[in-house]
């Protein structure tokens, strides 16, 4: 009951209300006000809200509901309709297309996986089937809003002020012309994409003085990816293999799953020093170039002294040179494995880490024997990565741009780099930096009064993220004060004003 002076609220019709609030639901700003529709429209029929047969407003009445151009509507109608999503039918309109489900089960003869009102005594004990848990195993943890907060000091994250958007969707569309996708899409076993192997053989390794023919290059999902393979081809409970304390986890993680002889061995201001334990050693994990996580880089005669102790003492080189191509000096040290002169070394590299991480491309190289062994292995897995990617990327580096990236991402290192230690000089002297000579992260001790857990959390009160440095040693006490404070991620102009933020969470502990 209305007055003279109250009127009834404004009533929206059901139909405009339903198509605005899928409209909003299925909206990305990522995709073209066409595509925003089309996916609105699918995602409905898909998901059962609009059913096979059912009228679809006109392309004049969704424009009016949607706010958008009539043109919009209609060629989003046509290519749903060429899709067979929607059925045209002459002076009648647009219609949910009666076969587009076909081929699915229908909601009545699914049953919720997670019914709560199930007999518990049916359900399966998954626990005592579980003979690993790499769930429980000690792993780098960081926030999945990362973005979000003001001051990103984490290692390893994309950093889209330094991805080359334009140039990798140049060699995205290059990649779609017609004479690759027939070269890419078809089901290659084993093999990879024969243009990236070249790259990488004739631009890629000869930086870092690594000469290797194409029978003894494979790639990987990441370097991640080879690791894995590698333990997983050689190592057996038992086998014994030595690893740099501090360590990067996944790697000690990996290796720990397939024998309980993982041996820590301390590193120092020069990296993994040759100690009398290698000599019971089958095989030793290093990142001399960029120790992880300290930063350090192993100088060339101690780099020549462990190629003499791994022959004499038959030991098996595991050489991660990632970030070898992020050096603030003009003339970095060669990998290990150029040095090799008794294919005792196996060369793990990365692709993505100088792009965005989330394109996972890394690569191994080692002897043919042991790469025919990986291609076999490989095929178990996976078959072989994404053809695309692999071929973008090779288009990538022949066109120069990968070159280019590498240049433009090392001075922003150096830059971010700098000002980083000048600002932990102007806000926290009282903290130690481990010098590097290049990549994007530092090590840092705190003073002794101050547990790197504990100022992780209040640092993120302030806005500011950092990696607590207790998870790279294998021992889970006395580790001391280190965090990791990541540079590649945060803007050069946003470091003073982080580490400024990371002094007044520090000092009120």
């Amino acid at each position: 009951m209305t007055t003279d002076t109250q009127q009834a609220p404004s009533q929206i019709p059901p139909s405009v209300a339903m198509w605005e609030q899928l409209f909003r639901r299925s909206a990305r700003p990522s995709l073209s006000l066409q595509g925003q529709i089309r996916e609105m429209l699918v995602d409905a029929i898909l998901t059962g809200v609009l059913t096979p047969g059912e009228p679809v407003p006109s392309s004049r009445e969704l424009a009016k509901h949607l706010g958008v151009g009539r043109i919009t509507v209609v060629m989003a109608y046509q290519q749903l309709s060429e899709e067979a999503f929607l059925l045209s039918r002459e002076r009648k309109g647009h219609f949910i297309h009666p076969d587009v489900l076909q081929g699915r089960t229908s909601g009545a003869e699914r049953k919720p996986s997670h019914d709560k009102c199930m007999d518990t005594k049916e359900n399966t004990d998954w626990s005592r089937r579980l003979w690993l848990r790499p769930s429980q195993q000690r792993s780098i943890v960081k926030e999945d809003d990362w973005q979000r907060f003001p001051y990103p000091f984490l290692y390893g994250q994309f950093d889209k002020e330094l991805f080359p958007t334009a140039a990798w969707r140049e060699c995205c569309l290059k990649a779609l012309g017609v004479v690759d996708i027939r070269l890419w899409a078809p089901d290659h076993i084993t093999r990879d994409d024969d243009s990236l192997i070249q790259q990488v053989q004739t631009k890629i390794l000869p930086r870092r003085g690594v000469w290797a023919s194409p029978d003894e290059i494979i790639i990987t999902v990441g370097a991640q990816h080879a690791l894995y393979m590698v333990a997983d081809l050689l190592m057996r409970e038992g086998s014994s293999i030595g690893i740099e304390d501090p360590c990067y986890p996944d790697a000690r993680n990996i290796f720990s799953s397939r024998t309980s002889q993982v041996i820590p061995i301390a590193v120092d201001g020069d990296g993994l020093p040759i100690v009398n334990a290698m000599r019971k050693l089958e095989y030793l994990y290093v990142t001399p170039s960029h120790q992880c996580p300290t930063g350090v880089t192993m100088p060339l005669e101690r780099r020549e002294a462990l190629l003499e102790a791994a022959q004499k003492h038959d030991l098996i080189i595991i050489e991660d040179d990632y970030e070898s191509e992020s050096s603030f000096d003009e003339q970095p040290i060669p990998a290990l494995k150029s040095l090799d002169r008794s294919n005792r070394v196996i060369y793990i590299g990365s692709l993505s880490k100088s792009l965005a991480p989330g394109l996972r491309v890394g690569y191994i190289v080692a002897p043919p024997e042991l790469i025919k062994e990986l291609r076999a292995l490989r095929r178990l897995m996976i078959r072989h990565p994404s053809t695309f990617i692999q071929r973008t990327l090779a288009m990538f580096i022949s066109l120069g741009h990968y070159e280019a990236q590498l240049r433009r991402l090392g001075q922003a290192q150096k830059e971010r780099h700098a000002e980083l230690t000048a600002a932990m000089a102007r806000h926290l002297p009282e903290c130690r930096i481990t010098p590097v000579r290049g990549g994007g992260s530092c090590w840092v001790q705190l003073p002794a009064h101050v547990p790197a857990k504990t100022l992780a959390q209040q640092a993120a009160e302030h806005g500011v993220l950092i990696e607590p440095g207790d998870v790279f040693f294998t021992a889970t006490r006395n580790t001391g004060n280190f965090i990791r404070l990541g540079y590649q991620s945060i803007p050069a102009d946003q470091i003073d004003q982080g580490i400024k933020a990371l002094a007044k969470a520090m000092h009120s502990i």
